[in-house]
C-alpha cells in the first residue's frame, strides 16, 4: 500500500510518503498560512520515484492543531479522492507525537500537549516504552492552571510549543512519516465528508434572524 501523508496541524508542516510500511521521501516547510502544500507534494514525490498515479492512500493530520492547516490536508484529501478515486484516512496529530516518542528518547508517562487558544490547552497521557505506546487518559481540554500543575511536579511534556508556556518541555512536531505509519496499520477508511478536524468544543453559533420583507 502505497500511503501519502498530509500534516498540517502545527507551524512546521510536512508530506510524507509511505510504501510498505517503508518511508520513500519526507519534505516539510515552516510558515503557517503561506506553506506551499503542492510544492511539497511534488518534492515528496520526485524524491520517493513515485507518480500520483501510485498513491491508494491519502492519510491526513486531524490535529488537534492549527484549523486552517487542518482544513487545508482535509481539502486535499477530499480532492484527490475525487480526482483519483483513491481512499483516505484521518489520523489524530497526538497519537503522531505519542508515536514519536520514543525516536526522541521519550520514555514513561509523557504528557502530550497541543494549543487550544483562549489560555487552554488539548492534552493526552500516553504510556511510552521502546516497543511503543498506548493511551492512559484520552484527550481532553484543560486550562493553563490545570497544565501548570502538571508541570510542577515534572512530568515529561512535549509538544509543538510547549516550551512557550513550560520551559522545561521538549517542543515535538507532529511529522507526516510518523502519522503515515501510523495509517499503515489501518483500515478504517472514510469518505471524504467523513473527515473532520479533532475539535473537542461545542460549535457555538447565532442562527441570523429572518430577513425582512422587501416592499414592491
Amino acid at each position: 500500500m502505497t500511503i501519502l501523508a498530509l500534516e498540517f496541524s502545527s507551524p512546521q508542516r510536512s508530506v510524507a510518503i509511505v510504501r510498505a510500511g517503508r518511508v520513500l521521501s519526507e519534505a516539510g516547510e515552516t510558515g503557517g498560512r503561506g506553506t506551499n502544500a503542492f510544492g511539497m507534494i511534488e518534492k515528496a514525490l520526485a524524491e520517493a520515484k513515485i507518480e500520483r498515479e501510485e498513491i491508494e492512500v491519502v492519510a491526513a493530520g486531524l490535529g488537534p492543531g492549527s484549523y486552517t492547516g487542518i482544513r487545508s490536508a482535509i481539502a486535499l484529501a477530499q480532492g484527490w479522492q475525487l480526482a483519483r478515486g483513491v481512499k483516505l484516512l484521518g489520523v489524530s496529530s497526538a497519537e503522531c507525537l505519542a508515536a514519536q516518542a520514543p525516536a526522541e528518547k521519550l520514555f514513561g508517562r509523557v504528557d502530550v500537549m497541543i494549543d487550544a487558544q483562549r489560555n487552554e490547552f488539548y492534552l493526552a497521557v500516553y504510556e511510552i516504552s521502546e516497543g511503543g505506546w498506548r493511551e492512559i487518559e484520552p484527550l481532553r481540554i484543560l486550562t493553563f492552571a490545570e497544565v501548570q500543575a502538571r508541570a510542577d511536579v515534572e512530568e515529561i511534556m512535549i509538544g509543538p510549543e510547549v516550551t512557550h508556556w513550560f520551559p522545561n518541555g521538549r517542543t515535538v512536531f507532529p511529522r507526516a512519516a510518523a502519522l503515515a505509519k501510523l495509517a499503515a496499520d489501518r483500515n478504517d477508511f472514510v469518505t471524504g465528508q467523513k473527515l473532520e478536524p479533532i475539535y473537542l468544543r461545542a460549535t457555538n453559533f447565532v442562527k441570523a434572524p429572518p430577513r425582512n420583507p422587501i416592499a414592491l
